[in-house]
């Protein structure tokens, strides 16, 4: 296992750590937790994979407390210098979540440098009236956060999530900065996506696992996995039978696995 730094654009401080050899995967975290809630899915692909793990923009130790830095086009930004830090012509970019997000942004604006994407849940893509609804939201977690501290933050709201998130999002509390927490915030104010449709832009190979909780509906990654012109749609729900990060490795890592694979497959006869 090696620990990686490097410089955002920006000039941000970003961390990573690198686990395995082999073909290149980028492993992104959700919102809330760090690189750790990825490390038992690494661990299990790291057989036949370089995984990549950084804490994204915000999170753990890639502190970064100032709001107006937290845009989409800077995580997509961030994640391509990182690539060229590392000398890599291109990746598989995964995610849970935020991440997810993030390995869509940046096969849209770098086609030639993601050789393929799996969203593990994919963020909701809303309308208007539902986008002001998700600043309000992620204005008033900020608000907890600055108040009365990371927890207070998001007492409320793991209880509509499954039980891994809350388990992730808690494990990473301690190694997580305050501040940074509450300007990563500030994403709610950017626009990921204006409508699903947009994904038919996307023409790597992507692998969609369908979320179970309002933010990551089960709807949206059946009809993006539709509209993605090489969507594969995984039979596995991140639900509530899933409590820790090991189990959501253990449910997710044979259909990334086999998806990986196919990658290699489709090289060899092109």
């Amino acid at each position: 296992m090696a620990e990686i730094s490097y410089r955002a654009d920006d000039g941000c401080a970003l961390h990573a750590t690198v686990v395995g050899e082999g073909q290149a995967v980028v492993l992104m975290h959700a919102g809330g937790p760090d690189h750790r809630s990825m490390l038992p899915l690494a661990e299990r692909l790291a057989d036949r994979c370089m995984v990549v793990l950084p804490d994204l923009r915000g999170y753990g130790r890639s502190v970064c407390r100032d709001p107006a830095r937290h845009t989409w086009a800077q995580y997509t930004e961030d994640v391509i210098r990182f690539l060229d830090h590392l000398g890599l012509p291109d990746a598989v970019l995964a995610g849970a979540g935020l991440g997810s997000t993030i390995a869509l942004r940046a096969a849209a604006a770098y086609p030639d440098r993601v050789r393929a994407a799996v969203l593990i849940g994919v963020e909701d893509i809303e309308d208007d009236e539902s986008k002001e609804a998700e600043i309000r939201f992620l204005d008033a977690f900020a608000a907890r956060v600055a108040a009365d501290g990371i927890e207070a933050g998001w007492e409320p709201i793991l209880v509509d999530f499954p039980p891994v998130v809350g388990a992730m999002v808690r494990d990473a509390i301690p190694r997580s900065d305050p501040a940074s927490i509450v300007a990563a915030a500030a994403i709610g104010h950017d626009r990921s996506f204006r409508s699903v449709d947009e994904l038919a832009a996307i023409t790597v190979p992507t692998l969609v696992f369908p979320g179970t909780d309002p933010r990551h509906p089960t709807a949206l990654a059946e009809e993006a996995a539709d509209i993605l012109p090489d969507g594969r749609l995984a039979r596995v729900h991140i639900g509530s039978d899933l409590h820790t990060a090991e189990d959501l490795a253990r449910a997710v890592s044979p259909a990334i696995d086999a998806f990986l694979r196919s990658l290699v497959r489709s090289d060899r006869h092109s």
